[in-house]
């Protein structure tokens, strides 16, 4: 990740914003997150620019008159990397990199660097590649290709073979090997989620850096891995929800169900399509489970806009229409106190808690048990004789209760939601 001959590589930030007739600030929070990013894969940021115009320069993203003054200012301070905002074509990589004489990167391949920094476990690793290779293969300039193998770097962290960002037949070639492998990993993932069907299962999910590895230790009593780093945690962890205090427990005890909770990877603005496709094995978690608690960093002062951003991306991931509960945290980081007032009026369902300091708990335990038995009803399905593929479908929706094998029949009778219900019912 970080340059084998300096420690850390002096970087340059780009945005460029369509100009909307408003008195914009969204370079400043784009910038600001921009930064994080990169200070993330070990950069250290020198400069930033930005620039409104009406459309984006076909060439350069950004007009030429700025190209120019970003190529004189690398030249000067030795600058080794510039970095955009922007997503960027192969033409305006290959026409930067002619001007500006250094290595261009842009927001999407930044964060599959951090991703293959971040990548432990093998499944991790595969997904991960998978994504850099779809990302680079329509964007070969191999002007640059050569820094892989030379200096090293941030956007160089991946693959490693010398002629896998060279040779396009290799890559393809790759990516078909490691579409098989991840495929494998998802028929495995299927019988774990079957061995899975008598608890009920939760899934963390928000923005990165909210603190859902934080609430997942205080939920199952563990020690997580936990910093306050963009992507920090990209593996799936999945523990059994178990709490110190009496009152938490109480409550607990009245669940149908032994609770497992996943925290899975976070999201970003404009995470990369092919990422979200490479990372389906990991995101199954998500659309599998039975409740997400959408976590939101209270005090981050651009939270309405990441939610709309998780959001999106549930809905890209066909997880949507999941039961969500609205978890506001880090509530003891905002000073202004009307706030939180404000948006308990406009979510009127959510939590608001601390993970950190364990505030509000029994709350977050309650309204999770509310959601959880939420029309929960019972009721018996009839299949045909050698209907076993019915029998497995209805195992993955519902809590079998009983089932009975019948001359021409098998009866089963089942614990499970009104949409469950119905769509059994309807299936069969």
């Amino acid at each position: 990740m970080i340059d084998t001959k300096t420690t850390t590589e002096k970087t340059v930030l780009v945005y460029f914003g369509v100009k909307d007739g408003k008195n914009s600030y969204s370079h400043v929070l784009a910038l600001e997150e921009l930064r994080s990013l990169a200070e993330t894969a070990g950069a250290e940021v020198v400069k930033e620019y930005y620039q409104f115009n009406d459309n984006y320069d076909s060439r350069f993203m950004i007009g030429k008159g700025k190209v120019e003054e970003i190529a004189e200012y690398v030249n000067e301070y030795k600058v080794s990397l510039v970095i955009y905002e922007n997503e960027l074509t192969y033409t305006h990589l290959r026409n930067l990199e002619k001007e500006i004489k250094c290595k261009i990167l842009d927001k999407s391949s930044l964060i599959l660097d951090i991703f293959a920094k971040n990548a432990k476990t093998a499944q991790a690793k595969l997904q991960v590649e998978l994504a850099q290779l779809e990302y680079s293969l329509p964007r070969l300039t191999r002007q640059w290709t050569h820094l892989s193998k030379q200096y090293g770097g941030i956007g160089t962290k991946g693959p490693g073979e010398t002629q896998i960002e060279t040779d396009r037949r290799l890559i393809k070639k790759r990516i078909s090997v490691l579409k098989e492998k991840l495929d494998k990993i998802i028929i495995q993932r299927q019988t774990q989620s079957f061995e899975r069907r008598n608890f009920i299962r939760l899934s963390l999910v928000g923005y990165t850096n909210v603190g859902k590895s934080t609430l997942l230790n205080l939920l199952t009593d563990s020690d997580v891995y936990v910093e306050n780093k963009l992507f920090a945690t990209l593996d799936t962890s999945t523990r059994v929800m178990k709490l110190k205090t009496k009152e938490a427990v109480d409550v607990i005890s009245k669940f149908p169900k032994k609770v497992l909770i996943s925290d899975t990877v976070g999201f970003i603005k404009n995470l990369p399509h092919n990422l979200i496709e490479s990372f389906k094995s990991t995101l199954s978690e998500v659309i599998e489970s039975d409740v997400l608690l959408h976590v939101i960093d209270v005090s981050n002062p651009n939270f309405e806009e990441q939610i709309e951003v998780v959001k999106k991306t549930l809905d890209e991931i066909g997880a949507k229409k999941k039961l969500i509960l609205e978890v506001f945290n880090k509530v003891d980081a905002v000073e202004n106190k009307e706030i939180l007032i404000g948006l308990s009026k406009n979510h009127s369902n959510a939590v608001f808690i601390s993970a950190r300091k364990g505030l509000n708990l029994q709350s977050l335990m309650l309204n999770l048990r509310n959601l959880i038995t939420k029309d929960v009803q019972e009721t018996v399905i009839k299949l045909k004789h050698d209907d076993y593929k019915g029998l497995n479908d209805i195992y993955k929706k519902a809590e079998v209760k009983e089932v009975k094998y019948l001359k021409n029949s098998i009866k089963v009778k089942i614990v499970t939601n009104k949409k469950n219900k119905e769509f059994l019912e309807k299936k069969n």
